[in-house]
Protein backbone atom coordinates (compact mmCIF):
# COMPACT_ATOMS: atom_id res chain seq x y z
CA UNK A 1 0.00 0.00 0.00
CA UNK A 2 1.13 3.55 -0.71
CA UNK A 3 0.04 6.84 0.77
CA UNK A 4 -2.41 8.81 -1.33
CA UNK A 5 -0.49 12.07 -1.73
CA UNK A 6 3.21 11.34 -2.26
CA UNK A 7 3.96 10.36 1.34
CA UNK A 8 1.06 12.29 2.90
CA UNK A 9 -2.46 11.24 3.78
CA UNK A 10 -3.97 14.57 2.67
CA UNK A 11 -3.56 17.02 -0.24
CA UNK A 12 -1.84 20.41 -0.02
CA UNK A 13 -4.01 23.30 -1.15
CA UNK A 14 -2.63 26.06 -3.36
CA UNK A 15 -3.12 28.75 -0.71
CA UNK A 16 -0.62 27.10 1.66
CA UNK A 17 3.12 26.46 1.42
CA UNK A 18 4.97 23.56 3.05
CA UNK A 19 8.68 23.57 3.87
CA UNK A 20 10.89 20.92 5.49
CA UNK A 21 12.62 22.22 8.63
CA UNK A 22 14.88 20.76 11.31
CA UNK A 23 15.54 21.84 14.88
CA UNK A 24 16.91 20.23 18.04
CA UNK A 25 15.55 19.62 21.50
CA UNK A 26 17.29 20.17 24.83
CA UNK A 27 18.74 16.65 24.71
CA UNK A 28 20.45 17.33 21.39
CA UNK A 29 18.06 15.20 19.32
CA UNK A 30 17.35 16.67 15.90
CA UNK A 31 13.67 16.88 15.11
CA UNK A 32 12.11 17.06 11.66
CA UNK A 33 9.07 19.13 10.86
CA UNK A 34 6.89 20.47 8.08
CA UNK A 35 6.31 24.21 8.34
CA UNK A 36 3.01 25.35 6.83
CA UNK A 37 2.50 29.02 6.02
CA UNK A 38 -0.26 31.01 4.33
CA UNK A 39 0.75 31.68 0.74
CA UNK A 40 2.20 35.19 0.45
CA UNK A 41 1.98 35.98 4.16
CA UNK A 42 3.53 39.27 5.25
CA UNK A 43 4.65 40.36 8.72
CA UNK A 44 4.59 38.31 11.89
CA UNK A 45 2.09 35.54 12.54
CA UNK A 46 0.69 33.67 15.49
CA UNK A 47 2.09 30.13 15.42
CA UNK A 48 1.04 26.64 16.49
CA UNK A 49 3.20 23.51 16.93
CA UNK A 50 1.44 20.20 16.35
CA UNK A 51 2.12 16.49 16.88
CA UNK A 52 0.23 13.22 17.08
CA UNK A 53 -1.43 10.81 17.21
CA UNK A 54 0.65 8.33 19.22
CA UNK A 55 2.39 6.17 16.63
CA UNK A 56 1.55 8.52 13.75
CA UNK A 57 3.87 10.90 11.89
CA UNK A 58 3.68 14.47 10.64
CA UNK A 59 2.46 13.32 7.23
CA UNK A 60 -0.80 12.22 8.82
CA UNK A 61 -3.17 14.01 11.24
CA UNK A 62 -0.76 16.64 12.60
CA UNK A 63 -0.01 17.77 9.06
CA UNK A 64 -3.69 17.84 8.14
CA UNK A 65 -4.43 20.07 11.14
CA UNK A 66 -1.38 22.26 10.38
CA UNK A 67 -2.35 22.68 6.75
CA UNK A 68 -5.85 23.74 7.79
CA UNK A 69 -4.56 26.23 10.38
CA UNK A 70 -2.14 27.73 7.85
CA UNK A 71 -5.05 28.26 5.47
CA UNK A 72 -6.66 30.27 8.29
CA UNK A 73 -3.66 32.56 8.78
CA UNK A 74 -1.39 30.79 11.26
CA UNK A 75 2.20 29.59 10.96
CA UNK A 76 1.84 25.88 11.76
CA UNK A 77 4.64 23.42 12.49
CA UNK A 78 3.79 19.72 12.33
CA UNK A 79 6.72 17.70 13.64
CA UNK A 80 7.86 14.13 14.24
CA UNK A 81 8.68 13.57 17.93
CA UNK A 82 12.02 12.07 18.92
CA UNK A 83 12.85 8.55 17.75
CA UNK A 84 10.18 8.28 15.04
CA UNK A 85 9.58 9.36 11.45
CA UNK A 86 12.27 11.65 10.07
CA UNK A 87 13.39 12.85 13.50
CA UNK A 88 16.60 11.65 15.12
CA UNK A 89 17.31 9.72 18.27
CA UNK A 90 18.54 6.19 18.95
CA UNK A 91 17.13 3.65 19.47
CA UNK A 92 14.28 3.96 17.03
CA UNK A 93 10.56 3.58 17.60
CA UNK A 94 10.46 4.31 21.33
CA UNK A 95 8.55 6.93 23.32
CA UNK A 96 9.37 8.83 26.50
CA UNK A 97 7.04 10.91 28.68
CA UNK A 98 9.96 13.24 29.47
CA UNK A 99 11.63 13.59 26.07
CA UNK A 100 8.37 13.79 24.15
CA UNK A 101 7.10 16.57 26.42
CA UNK A 102 10.40 18.33 25.76
CA UNK A 103 9.80 17.91 22.00
CA UNK A 104 6.85 20.32 22.20
CA UNK A 105 9.00 22.84 24.08
CA UNK A 106 11.72 22.47 21.43
CA UNK A 107 9.16 23.27 18.75
CA UNK A 108 8.35 26.43 20.72
CA UNK A 109 12.10 27.21 20.78
CA UNK A 110 12.18 26.98 17.01
CA UNK A 111 9.04 29.00 16.37
CA UNK A 112 9.90 31.74 18.86
CA UNK A 113 13.16 32.45 17.01
CA UNK A 114 11.64 32.80 13.51
CA UNK A 115 11.40 36.33 12.13
CA UNK A 116 7.87 35.68 10.83
CA UNK A 117 6.51 34.52 14.23
CA UNK A 118 5.47 36.70 17.14
CA UNK A 119 7.08 34.90 20.12
CA UNK A 120 4.25 36.09 22.39
CA UNK A 121 1.68 34.34 20.18
CA UNK A 122 2.62 30.66 20.23
CA UNK A 123 0.29 27.76 20.94
CA UNK A 124 0.46 23.98 20.66
CA UNK A 125 -1.93 21.25 19.57
CA UNK A 126 -1.60 17.58 20.44
CA UNK A 127 -3.65 14.71 19.03
CA UNK A 128 -4.32 11.40 20.82
CA UNK A 129 -1.28 10.43 22.93
CA UNK A 130 0.49 13.67 22.06
CA UNK A 131 -2.51 15.51 23.49
CA UNK A 132 -1.37 14.31 26.90
CA UNK A 133 2.19 15.41 26.11
CA UNK A 134 0.91 18.82 24.97
CA UNK A 135 -1.00 19.31 28.21
CA UNK A 136 2.09 18.23 30.13
CA UNK A 137 4.17 20.78 28.21
CA UNK A 138 1.62 23.51 28.95
CA UNK A 139 2.07 22.82 32.67
CA UNK A 140 5.81 23.46 32.31
CA UNK A 141 6.41 25.97 29.52
CA UNK A 142 5.09 29.46 30.26
CA UNK A 143 5.82 30.56 26.69
CA UNK A 144 2.87 28.45 25.53
CA UNK A 145 -0.10 30.79 25.54
CA UNK A 146 -2.79 28.37 24.34
CA UNK A 147 -3.12 24.59 24.09
CA UNK A 148 -5.58 22.41 22.20
CA UNK A 149 -5.89 18.67 22.73
CA UNK A 150 -7.87 16.51 20.33
CA UNK A 151 -9.11 13.01 21.19
CA UNK A 152 -6.52 12.90 23.99
CA UNK A 153 -4.89 9.83 25.52
CA UNK A 154 -3.00 9.87 28.80
CA UNK A 155 -0.35 7.34 27.80
CA UNK A 156 1.04 6.98 31.32
CA UNK A 157 -2.40 6.10 32.66
CA UNK A 158 -3.30 3.57 29.98
CA UNK A 159 0.07 1.83 30.18
CA UNK A 160 0.06 1.62 33.97
CA UNK A 161 -3.62 0.81 34.48
CA UNK A 162 -4.94 -0.59 31.21
CA UNK A 163 -8.01 0.62 29.36
CA UNK A 164 -10.69 1.97 31.70
CA UNK A 165 -8.22 1.23 34.55
CA UNK A 166 -9.15 -2.46 34.30
CA UNK A 167 -5.57 -3.57 35.10
CA UNK A 168 -4.94 -1.14 37.93
CA UNK A 169 -3.25 -3.46 40.41
CA UNK A 170 0.28 -4.12 41.62
CA UNK A 171 0.09 -7.71 40.39
CA UNK A 172 -1.02 -6.71 36.88
CA UNK A 173 1.75 -4.13 36.64
CA UNK A 174 4.28 -6.64 37.93
CA UNK A 175 3.33 -9.14 35.22
CA UNK A 176 3.69 -6.42 32.60
CA UNK A 177 7.10 -5.41 33.95
CA UNK A 178 8.27 -9.04 34.00
CA UNK A 179 7.34 -9.50 30.34
CA UNK A 180 8.84 -6.21 29.19
CA UNK A 181 12.08 -6.68 31.10
CA UNK A 182 12.46 -10.21 29.72
CA UNK A 183 12.07 -8.63 26.28
CA UNK A 184 14.81 -6.13 27.15
CA UNK A 185 17.20 -8.98 27.79
CA UNK A 186 16.22 -10.68 24.54
CA UNK A 187 16.64 -7.42 22.60
CA UNK A 188 20.07 -6.78 24.07
CA UNK A 189 21.16 -10.32 23.31
CA UNK A 190 19.96 -10.13 19.70
CA UNK A 191 21.20 -6.59 19.11
CA UNK A 192 17.83 -5.47 17.78
CA UNK A 193 14.50 -4.42 19.25
CA UNK A 194 11.38 -6.52 18.72
CA UNK A 195 8.48 -4.54 17.28
CA UNK A 196 4.92 -4.63 18.57
CA UNK A 197 3.35 -4.86 15.14
CA UNK A 198 1.27 -1.70 14.72
CA UNK A 199 -2.50 -1.91 14.25
CA UNK A 200 -3.54 -5.55 13.91
CA UNK A 201 -3.80 -6.74 10.31
CA UNK A 202 -5.73 -8.70 9.14
CA UNK A 203 -8.53 -7.44 11.33
CA UNK A 204 -10.16 -10.20 13.43
CA UNK A 205 -13.92 -10.47 13.05
CA UNK A 206 -14.38 -10.19 16.80
CA UNK A 207 -12.11 -7.13 17.20
CA UNK A 208 -13.56 -4.46 19.51
CA UNK A 209 -14.90 -1.34 17.82
CA UNK A 210 -11.98 0.89 18.77
CA UNK A 211 -9.54 -1.53 17.07
CA UNK A 212 -11.73 -1.46 13.94
CA UNK A 213 -11.71 2.33 14.25
CA UNK A 214 -7.90 2.40 14.24
CA UNK A 215 -7.72 -0.11 11.37
CA UNK A 216 -10.04 2.03 9.27
CA UNK A 217 -7.58 4.92 9.55
CA UNK A 218 -4.08 3.45 9.73
CA UNK A 219 -4.47 0.36 7.54
CA UNK A 220 -6.50 1.79 4.68
CA UNK A 221 -5.89 4.40 2.01
CA UNK A 222 -7.67 6.89 4.27
CA UNK A 223 -4.68 7.40 6.58
CA UNK A 224 -1.84 5.05 5.61
CA UNK A 225 1.64 6.56 5.20
CA UNK A 226 4.96 4.83 4.78
CA UNK A 227 6.69 6.17 7.93
CA UNK A 228 3.77 5.69 10.33
CA UNK A 229 4.46 3.21 13.13
CA UNK A 230 0.80 2.34 13.54
CA UNK A 231 0.42 1.72 9.81
CA UNK A 232 3.41 -0.62 9.74
CA UNK A 233 5.54 -2.49 12.34
CA UNK A 234 4.59 -0.45 15.40
CA UNK A 235 6.56 0.67 18.45
CA UNK A 236 9.31 -1.36 20.06
CA UNK A 237 7.71 -3.89 22.41
CA UNK A 238 9.54 -2.34 25.37
CA UNK A 239 8.60 1.24 24.49
CA UNK A 240 5.94 1.46 27.18
CA UNK A 241 8.31 0.66 30.08
CA UNK A 242 9.06 4.28 30.95
CA UNK A 243 5.35 5.10 31.12
CA UNK A 244 4.58 2.58 33.87
CA UNK A 245 5.74 4.66 36.83
CA UNK A 246 6.19 8.20 35.48
CA UNK A 247 2.75 9.83 35.41
CA UNK A 248 2.34 13.01 33.39
CA UNK A 249 -0.15 15.81 34.22
CA UNK A 250 0.83 15.87 37.89
CA UNK A 251 0.56 19.66 38.06
CA UNK A 252 -2.01 20.27 35.34
CA UNK A 253 -4.16 22.24 37.80
CA UNK A 254 -1.41 24.86 37.88
CA UNK A 255 -1.76 25.66 34.17
CA UNK A 256 -2.58 29.36 33.86
CA UNK A 257 -2.69 29.59 30.07
CA UNK A 258 -5.72 28.77 27.93
CA UNK A 259 -6.66 25.14 27.23
CA UNK A 260 -9.31 23.70 24.91
CA UNK A 261 -9.82 19.94 25.18
CA UNK A 262 -11.83 18.35 22.36
CA UNK A 263 -13.12 14.78 22.31
CA UNK A 264 -15.70 12.69 20.52
CA UNK A 265 -18.56 11.91 22.88
CA UNK A 266 -18.74 8.30 21.63
CA UNK A 267 -14.97 7.72 21.60
CA UNK A 268 -13.69 4.82 23.71
CA UNK A 269 -11.03 7.25 24.95
CA UNK A 270 -13.34 10.05 26.02
CA UNK A 271 -12.77 9.29 29.71
CA UNK A 272 -9.16 10.47 29.38
CA UNK A 273 -10.26 14.00 28.48
CA UNK A 274 -13.16 14.06 30.93
CA UNK A 275 -10.90 13.08 33.83
CA UNK A 276 -7.93 15.20 32.76
CA UNK A 277 -10.17 18.25 32.45
CA UNK A 278 -11.64 17.65 35.90
CA UNK A 279 -8.14 17.32 37.37
CA UNK A 280 -6.95 20.44 35.53
CA UNK A 281 -9.66 22.70 36.94
CA UNK A 282 -9.67 21.16 40.43
CA UNK A 283 -8.37 23.89 42.73
CA UNK A 284 -7.08 25.89 39.74
CA UNK A 285 -7.77 29.63 40.15
CA UNK A 286 -7.43 30.05 36.37
CA UNK A 287 -10.49 28.22 35.02
CA UNK A 288 -12.04 31.00 32.96
CA UNK A 289 -9.85 30.08 29.97
CA UNK A 290 -10.34 26.29 30.17
CA UNK A 291 -12.93 24.34 28.20
CA UNK A 292 -13.91 20.73 27.51
CA UNK A 293 -15.71 20.45 24.16
CA UNK A 294 -17.45 17.13 23.45
CA UNK A 295 -18.50 16.42 19.86
CA UNK A 296 -21.85 14.58 19.80
CA UNK A 297 -21.76 11.18 18.10
CA UNK A 298 -18.06 11.35 17.24
CA UNK A 299 -15.67 8.42 17.79
CA UNK A 300 -11.92 8.50 18.38
CA UNK A 301 -10.56 8.69 14.83
CA UNK A 302 -13.26 11.10 13.63
CA UNK A 303 -11.02 13.82 15.09
CA UNK A 304 -8.05 12.53 13.10
CA UNK A 305 -9.18 13.65 9.67
CA UNK A 306 -12.95 14.17 9.39
CA UNK A 307 -13.07 17.83 8.46
CA UNK A 308 -16.85 17.73 8.62
CA UNK A 309 -16.54 16.78 12.32
CA UNK A 310 -13.32 18.44 13.55
CA UNK A 311 -14.40 21.86 14.93
CA UNK A 312 -11.83 23.93 13.05
CA UNK A 313 -13.91 27.09 13.36
CA UNK A 314 -13.89 26.69 17.15
CA UNK A 315 -10.16 25.88 17.20
CA UNK A 316 -9.44 28.95 15.08
CA UNK A 317 -11.54 31.17 17.33
CA UNK A 318 -9.77 29.79 20.41
CA UNK A 319 -6.28 30.49 19.05
CA UNK A 320 -7.31 33.91 17.76
CA UNK A 321 -8.66 34.78 21.20
CA UNK A 322 -5.69 33.65 23.27
CA UNK A 323 -2.81 34.26 20.86
CA UNK A 324 -3.53 37.98 20.84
Amino acid sequence: MKSRYNGYSFPLRETVTREKVRFHNRYGIELAGDLYLPQGSIGTLAAVALAGPFGAVKEQCAGLYAEELASRGFAALAFDPSFIGESGGEARNVASPDINTEDFCAAVDFLSTRDFVDPEKIGILGICGWGGMALNAAAMDTRIKATVTATMYDMTRVNAKGYFDAADSADARFETKQALNAQRTADYRSGSCARAGGVVDPLPEDAPFFVKDYYDYYKTERGYTERSLNSNDGWNVTSSLSFLNMPILRYSNEIRSAVLMIHGEKAHSCYFSRDAYADMINGNPHTENKELLLIPGAVHTDLYDRKDIIPFDRITQFFQTYLH
